[in-house]
């Protein structure tokens, strides 16, 4: 027994048990159908039934699924960044966080086609409640986030995962994906919340902080979609946040939302790998010696890497154009784009709702207004 066993993704000698124990399943069925609609089914039980290891099941199976995800839920994916990576070496990903599924599958079929380590990946455990989800979840080398823990034993967990990630990428040589916050962005501003990179120094021991993010070689990751294919589906906890009021999930909000996020169209999709932070946390271990400001600074600096590199489309500008009624990047955007956008929003809310209508155009218009900040040269 392993004391990460609660948490930690598949063994590769336990796949093919895994892989055995869900092909009947009408969910894994679907799958196979949506992913390869010409195969025979019999020919496809067979090819997983000799599968042993989660990168085969990765590589012979899934990938197909995310690039017929692409193709019919999307206009193409684009890369930029991961040429600066070197292919033996491990690195943690900390990443902005649009979608359940396709933030962590879209990173691994890059890092699949360029010939990279491919990454074990953080999911809270509420995403994977049924059977069938949790075993799926492990054979994506999936490992869980214990959520809705009491305090005592929310440092517990927390502690035995910050030191699976540092085992996982420092032990094992493989890298790690993990969102820069708990739960996507609902409002379009990413932010890193301290709470993860204090998660993650937990497993630092004795070892100044800037040295050991520096040993786990961050690379901050932009993801930028289009269209959010789950936009409309986040107002109602958006709303009830501005009112500050408790909002509670109905009993299928999550399965479904994974499943729009998937199917749903996203137009064109960016990802870009910033640069590994070295330089900065060695200035940062110069004009800090606190440990929250340290903190504080390293959160900085990723927020900036993922704005900076975050690539901003043209409904991000018609957005914030429509919300500030203002025409200021009219040239970033055809009239034809500005119309199919306006339709959507006709579509997917009440457009008389004032509030309603403001909180989804301030969804796409935040990245412009971070970046504005971030970069005011550039506007």
């Amino acid at each position: 027994m392993s004391k990460f066993d609660e948490i930690r993704s598949f063994h590769d000698c336990e796949v093919n048990e895994a892989v055995q124990s869900i092909i009947r399943h009408p969910m894994m069925k679907a799958l196979m159908n949506f992913t390869f609609p010409d195969v025979d089914e019999k020919n496809l039980s067979e090819q997983l039934k000799n599968t042993h290891s989660i990168y085969d099941f990765q590589k012979n199976f899934i990938s197909h699924t995310i690039r017929k995800i692409l193709d019919t839920s999307s206009q193409g994916l684009t890369t930029s960044g991961f040429d600066k990576l070197d292919k033996n070496t491990s690195y943690l990903f900390v990443s902005n966080h649009r979608d359940i599924v396709l933030d962590t599958s879209l990173l691994n079929l890059v890092l699949l086609d360029k010939g990279y380590t491919m990454t074990s990946s953080a999911i809270g455990d509420n995403l994977v409640q049924q059977n069938f989800l949790h075993i799926l979840a492990k054979l994506n080398r999936n490992f869980l986030v214990q959520r809705g823990l009491s305090l005592r034993e929310q440092l517990k967990s927390s502690q035995l995962m910050s030191e699976y990630i540092f085992q996982l990428l420092t032990c094992e040589n493989r890298s790690v994906w993990i969102a820069q916050r708990e739960g996507r962005t609902k409002d379009g501003k990413d932010a890193t919340q301290q709470g993860v990179l204090k998660m993650l120094a937990m497993a630092a021991g004795n070892t100044p902080l800037p040295e050991f993010f520096k040993n786990l070689r961050i690379v901050p990751l932009s993801i930028s979609y289009e269209y959010d294919p789950t936009d409309v589906l986040k107002m109602p906890q958006l709303l009830a946040k501005q009112n500050d009021e408790v909002y509670v999930k109905s009993k299928d909000e999550d399965f479904n939302t994974m499943m729009s996020g998937v199917l749903g169209q996203k137009k064109r999709i960016h990802l870009h790998a910033g640069n590994v932070l070295n330089e900065e946390l060695n200035d940062i271990a110069v004009n800090f010696d606190n440990k929250n400001k340290q903190l504080q600074a390293i959160a900085q600096i990723i927020d900036d890497s993922v704005i900076d590199n975050y690539k901003l489309w043209p409904t991000n500008y018609i957005a914030y154009d429509l919300l500030n009624k203002t025409e200021q990047f009219s040239e970033k955007y055809t009239d034809k784009e500005k119309q199919l956008f306006e339709r959507r929003l006709e579509m997917r809310i009440n457009i008389d709702d004032e509030t309603l209508r403001n909180g989804f155009l301030s969804m796409y218009a935040n990245p412009v207004v971070s970046k504005m900040k971030l970069l005011p040269e550039s506007f």
